[in-house]
């Protein structure tokens, strides 16, 4: 950051803009750039520093993110009336810029649950997974049931009993890149680490069959897994009956599991943000970018992701590429993502949102820019598809939507056992069966929002808190949480809704 005042900040040197850090009404000046308002500029949006001709580049932390529409007078508002995306090219320099992180001086740990595949989970819960939306109501009937019973709330261990429903699994076909996509995020969910214990259940006559993903290799090394269909065991009060009592014995075994101490190794996080607004890009995700890197020096790994939101940044992580190959897998994310959104209908520049707009964010390039800072400035060590496992250390990218749920989804069948998620706006939501700790970006969100948010990092603008003590604080927390420290979104009882398989393909 180069210059701050009490009314705006300019990010970068070359930047021919400045961020409102409050509501700046007509007339105000901003001495540090010689500039005079002609007209009012809400918070986090931004402001021009020079005068700028029609198809002028607009320049926000030394990156391009669009092209004036129109002439721009120093010290008018710059976003969507008079700025657009212009011009889309990109040089990917592939692992010219990947130095590795300086190692740490002082291991640290965390107390976790010690599986028999060697991972270590950061919560103890039970899943009752479904290979199709016909079984979810069932397997909701059958985890309402058992927390009702005396015997679940006796084993001290046992964090709970979490439904895994969703509404595919049928009416697709059995052969296409829908279905391998939904088998790897079932097979993955199955193995996460903050799982004692998984029963599947199904219909019996869906697509994804039951033999087939059990089949095709052990879901669970430790051997708490079960798994039936309802058509088979009898229906409905058969099956709740049945899977209470196969329940009860998974949930015995998962008890005699108990917190013990694992390097920090063992930590997976996903990087999230939603609800963004013009902060994001300032306080929260460099923040946890600081605290991605401190994790990555420990040894430990974070899974960048959201291709939709990374488009038009994507030059800056094929630079940290360890090798050229892992650049340019990324970059065939990209090429899938736009012959995807076009033979969809859609466009890969049709974000921001309404509410990341409103937040002061304009074009992808600018939203883009922004997020990728959550990922710090480690070298990329792979790029994965969704729900792929994850099997290298430190900062990596998994391919997903940018929509939160269906990304954090991918990100926990990658084998995420924590989560971090920014937000601007006030995103509420949580991720059974991985913790899940919010950010948020401004100092008034977090105060009307206090019960939903772990960390204030607004304090970095209004308080001069700088973005490495604030990536620490979250690195702290990181381990805290890890260890069984709840978070604000478990404490509220997030995390029953937010399970969503990607739907690639078509509905039959």
């Amino acid at each position: 950051m180069t210059a701050t005042s009490r009314f705006s900040i300019r990010l970068h040197p070359q930047d021919n803009v400045a961020i409102a850090l409050s509501d700046l009404t007509s007339g105000t000046v901003l001495p540090e750039h010689d500039v005079t308002l002609p007209g009012p500029v809400p918070r986090g949006h931004k402001i021009a520093l020079v005068p700028l001709s029609e198809g002028d580049k607009v320049i926000r932390y030394g990156q391009i993110i669009g092209v004036a529409t129109e002439p721009v007078a120093p010290g008018a508002h710059i976003h969507t009336h008079n700025l657009g995306m212009g011009p889309h090219e990109q040089d990917y320099a592939h692992a010219s810029a990947n130095s590795p992180l300086p190692p740490i001086a002082e291991p640290r740990t965390f107390m976790g649950y010690h599986r028999a595949d060697g991972s270590v989970g950061t919560r103890n819960y039970i899943g009752i997974l479904t290979s199709v939306n016909c079984s979810g109501s069932v397997a909701r009937m059958i985890a309402e049931a058992a927390e009702r019973t005396d015997w679940l709330a006796g084993l001290e261990n046992v964090d709970g009993v979490v439904p895994i429903v969703h509404g595919t699994g049928c009416g697709m076909s059995g052969d296409n890149e829908g279905y391998d996509t939904l088998f790897r995020t079932l097979a993955g969910y199955a193995r996460n680490p903050n799982f004692g214990g998984i029963l599947l259940i199904g219909l019996g006559c869906e697509v994804m069959q039951i033999p087939d993903l059990i089949g095709a290799g052990r879901m669970r090394e430790d051997g708490n897994f079960r798994y039936m269909t309802i058509q088979q065991t009898g229906g409905t009060r058969a099956s709740i009956n049945k899977g209470l009592e196969v329940l009860r014995t998974m949930a015995e075994t998962a008890n005699k599991a108990a917190r013990a101490p694992a390097p920090l190794s063992h930590l997976t996080v996903g990087l999230q943000c939603g609800g963004s607004d013009g902060y994001s890009g300032i306080t929260a995700n460099p923040a946890l970018g600081h605290a991605s890197d401190l994790l990555v020096r420990h040894g430990g790994t974070t899974i960048l992701s959201e291709t939709p939101e990374i488009f038009g940044a994507e030059h800056l992580l094929t630079r940290r590429a360890v090798t050229r190959e892992v650049g340019e897998t990324l970059i065939e994310r990209i090429h899938w993502w736009e012959d995807y959104t076009t033979r969809n209908g859609g466009e890969m520049d049709n974000n921001p949102s309404p509410g990341n707009k409103k937040g002061g964010l304009t074009t992808i390039l600018e939203k883009s820019l922004g997020a990728v800072a959550k990922g710090g400035t480690a070298p990329l060590a792979g790029v994965y598809k969704f729900a792929e496992p994850i099997t290298t250390h430190g900062f990596t990218y998994m391919d997903s939507p940018g929509y939160d749920p269906c990304s954090v989804t991918g990100q926990i069948a990658s084998g995420a056992n924590l989560v971090c998620f920014t937000t601007g706006r006030g995103s509420v939501s949580g991720y059974k069966p991985s913790p899940c700790i919010k950010l948020a970006t401004n100092s008034e969100m977090y105060a009307r929002m206090a019960e939903d948010m772990d960390i204030n990092c607004g304090d970095i603008i209004t308080d001069g808190v700088s973005v490495e003590t604030k990536g620490e604080e979250i690195f702290e927390l990181f381990i805290a949480v890890a260890s069984g420290q709840q978070t604000k979104s478990e404490e509220l009882g997030f995390g029953g809704a937010e399970f969503v398989p990607w739907q690639i393909g078509a509905v039959m």
